[in-house]
């Protein structure tokens, strides 16, 4: 099994241990195979940024900052803002991230929670066009992996959206008039399952994401419709398996949704 830079592999031992106990469909920390960790969902912690939140899915914690600048918009979308969205997985977080250049595992986490919020079409980027083909607002999201205890896709999917939400955009500053909430109409919710020995695991930790044969990211919008998907990982899935962590996805998507509805 092909190792995951930043992602050191696991002892033997304990791999042994961890597998035996999947195959008694058992986890180590007492978890159902289709249950996830805690969450905590913090908004507006950030108080130079037009938007905030820290999410912490068991041990691991992540911090998005939004902030909003004018920008020309894309050729192909002269009507509409932008977005743009980075990563940085500090050294401090995990022995295995290193400073410098964007890591192929930051550029994947860029990538993949960028995905999600733009194909569910949760934010009206029309309104956020100043001028047609001249002036519009960009949105900069950006994550910050501040501790890493497994599955950053789904607390720094879950972080970006609650501070998409939390987000004003500051016109006033700019001359553009009153400020006003950034416009979003929905909450697109990521859900990552991985497949250890056969079985389908949600939210894996750290070491089940160690010892898994296959990632699959699923992220769907209130509708139950799917946005976006990655795969990540040299294993592959059935159909049916497919089909299982999709219908996994939506059930503990909708969960989550209330839970950043309540912000």
């Amino acid at each position: 099994m092909a190792e995951q830079q930043g992602v050191p592999s696991v002892p033997e031992i304990r791999k042994g241990y961890l597998e035996a106990l999947i195959a008694k469909g058992q986890r180590a920390d007492g978890r159902k195979f289709d249950e996830q960790r805690g969450v905590s969902i913090q908004a507006g912690l950030i108080n130079v940024a037009e938007g905030s939140a820290q999410v912490k899915l068991g041990n691991t914690t992540v911090m998005a900052g939004v902030k909003m600048e004018l920008g020309a918009p894309y050729p192909d979308s002269p009507d509409k803002g932008t977005i743009t969205t980075g990563s940085e997985l500090l050294p401090m977080a995990s022995p295995g991230f290193d400073a410098g250049a964007p890591s192929p595992m930051s550029i994947e986490l860029s990538r993949v929670v960028d995905r999600g919020v733009r194909e569910s079409d949760c934010i009206d980027l029309k309104g956020l066009c100043v001028e047609a083909g001249k002036k519009v607002w960009t949105i900069y999201i950006d994550l910050h992996v501040l501790d890493f205890d497994g599955n950053l896709m789904d607390a720094a999917g879950l972080a970006a959206i609650a501070a998409l939400r939390n987000t004003i955009v500051r016109a006033s500053k700019a001359g553009l008039g009153d400020d006003f909430k950034l416009p979003v109409k929905g909450i697109p919710v990521p859900v990552t399952i991985v497949k250890v020995g056969g079985a389908l695991l949600a939210d894996p930790s750290l070491d089940e994401e160690r010892i898994a044969e296959a990632r699959l990211t699923v992220t769907t919008d209130e509708n139950g419709a799917i946005r976006a998907m990655q795969k990540g990982l040299t294993g592959s899935f059935t159909k049916d398996e497919v089909m299982k962590a999709v219908a996994l996805s939506k059930r503990l998507g909708d969960e989550m949704r209330g839970r950043i509805k309540g912000l």
